[in-house]
Parts: C-alpha cells; structure tokens; sequence
C-alpha cells in the first residue's frame, strides 16, 4: 500500500522499538503494546487499583473501604510503564501532541470494556492551573479528552472546572501529602451544565488518586449525579 504525503514527509515509527509504520496503533506497534502493562481486573471496584492473587467477586480495596471516594469509578488502560508510559511523558512534557490519537484511542477500548452499561452526558478534563497551561501551552488531559469526545460523540467541557490554586506535582510526593496538596485545589463552574449530570473525568495517570478524587468532589458538590474516571496509564 502506498504511503500517505504526511507519512512520507512525517515518518512514523514505534515509540517502543522504532520499527516504520506500525499499524496497531500510528505509534505503537503491536509487539510493544503486547508487552503493554495492561490493568485487568481483578482490582478494586471503586478505584480500579489491580489486587493480586484471584478474585471472583466484587471487591473493595482497604483505602476505598476505609474512606469511599468521592468518584463512583475509576478505570485505567495501562500501567505508567513501557511504551504507554513513554508516550504519555512525551506528550505531556515534549509537546508531542501527534501522540494524542493513539492515547485516546486506548481511552476509548478502555471505556468500553469497562463502562459497557454507562452513558455520559459531558466530558472534563482535569484542569491546569493558568500559571502552568501557560508554561506548558495547553493541557494534556483536555487534549485527550476532545480526541476522545470525538470517538464517543459526546461533549467537553473543559470549562467545568477550574483549578483555582497552584499545586507542586504530585509525582515525587507520598500518598498523604498528595492529598493535602489538593486540598480546596479545584473550583466548580458552570453550574447550569452539572445539574444531575452524568460525568466522565479525563486525565492522563492516576496514581493514588487523590487528584481526580479532589475533583470528584468538587463536580458533586456543583450537582453532578455520578463521576466516573478514566485514564491512560496507572502510575
């Protein structure tokens, strides 16, 4: 088959092994994303965390059974590691946008593997505060939510929320400091859009949870009915 103009002037080639052209994904091959750290249950129904050993039922992890999040789901495609992971420090910290399809395509198998039954009326992004989408130039999670919001057919707001403070990054904190760095982070708007609306969270990783938890809470106390989360990667 012969190449397209843009492939020609753009060569496009797996972020895990380089081979040209792969056609599982546009920059993923099928090998490395075989080798993809995928979450499978069993994990925790709430948050989504993997669980080891079997599970046959439906199961609560220990920090959802002690304190219930805010969120009634949260799912993840793949685990932080491999190619996932190096495509989605790309696009969050080298401007590779190109790399957005491919992730919101495995947000996409992802939500409908594991949310078969559910309709969303709106998309949100998890925000940026203006300081650091300044910095950056735009907001990755908002990014793959519009790319995802096309496949499904279902609107982005990425005006729902704000994040009314700045925050350290969460990649280098432990689980409680993660929490109180959020905390009173987030602000509701456009209210008129929230009223008994079903919502699904957009970000890139969730790791503990913590920030899609604070945002969660934030959302219903706007009047969202019921917020789901979904994510590419599982830190």
């Amino acid at each position: 088959m012969m190449k397209s103009f843009l492939d020609m002037l753009y060569p496009r080639n797996c972020l895990g092994c380089g081979v040209s052209s792969p056609e599982t994904f546009r920059y993923m091959c099928w090998d490395c994303w075989s080798d993809a750290s995928r979450v499978e249950a069993p994990f925790c129904d709430l948050c989504g965390d993997p669980v080891a050993g079997a599970v046959d039922h439906d199961f609560i992890c220990y920090s959802c059974s002690a304190e219930k999040p805010a969120f009634d789901g949260a799912r993840s495609a793949a685990r932080y590691d491999g190619v996932v992971g190096e495509a989605l420090r790309q696009l969050k910290y080298e401007r590779a946008l190109w790399l957005a399809p491919d992730m919101a395509e495995l947000l996409h198998n992802c939500l409908e593997a594991e949310y078969p039954g559910l309709r969303f009326d709106m998309l949100v992004p998890v925000p940026l505060h203006h300081v650091r989408r300044r910095e950056r130039g735009y907001n990755q999670s908002a990014v793959l939510a519009h790319e995802l919001g096309r496949r499904m057919g279902c609107p982005v707001r990425p005006g729902t929320l704000r994040r009314i403070r700045p925050t350290s990054t969460q990649t280098n904190l432990t689980a409680k400091e993660r929490l109180s760095n959020v905390v009173g982070a987030f602000q509701h708007k456009r209210t008129k859009w929230l009223a008994d609306r079903h919502v699904l969270l957009i970000d890139d990783v969730m790791t503990t949870g913590a920030t899609v938890n604070a945002c969660a809470k934030t959302l219903k106390k706007g009047g969202a009915a019921s917020v789901h989360v979904i994510t590419a990667a599982r830190g």
